[in-house]
């Protein structure tokens, strides 16, 4: 290749910090690709740089426990705005750390967010034309495990 190619280095713009309130867990139990579970999603709520929103109910989390050290996350719900247009959010997310951290996770129980690595790839549809760029763009963002709740950060790669 003889040609000179100028990449632009990925940055990173604060979107929102979300709150998703969570039910209880459904184990379906070991499959032949982990244990597979179901979380309800309950509510919550969503704050953007200059918006609000609410998590509304009858989304979930459905998960694969892989082995005792990672789990694999493919959330699904949606967002009300507070003009009323609504958010389609599908999240996938990595969450690991160590075999006795991830089991306390499992039941409930509370660990300190600092020790568990939990990072993820939010997309989002929608159908309201002011927030179409929303469609055109990726995020990433990083998150908390908390017995009735996930909490996240989600920024815009720019």
């Amino acid at each position: 290749m003889n040609e000179t190619l100028s990449f632009s280095e990925p940055a990173l713009r604060f979107f929102a910090d979300l709150r998703v309130e969570v039910g209880t867990p459904q184990e379906v139990g070991r499959t032949v690709h982990g244990v597979r579970r179901l979380i309800p999603i309950v509510g919550g709520q969503v704050q953007g740089a200059s918006w609000t929103a609410k998590v509304l109910p009858g989304g979930a989390d459905f998960q694969l426990i892989v082995n005792d050290t990672l789990a694999e996350l493919d959330a699904r719900y949606t967002l009300e705005l507070d003009g009323g247009d609504l958010v389609y959010v599908q999240n996938r997310a990595v969450r690991s750390g160590p075999a006795e951290l991830m089991t306390k996770l499992a039941r409930g129980e509370s660990v300190d967010p600092l020790l568990i690595y939990f990072r993820c790839s939010p997309s989002f549809e929608t159908a309201s034309p002011a927030l179409q760029w929303i469609t055109q763009r990726m995020f990433t963002g990083t998150g908390a495990r908390f017995p009735d709740a996930v909490a996240m950060r989600f920024w815009e790669l720019m």
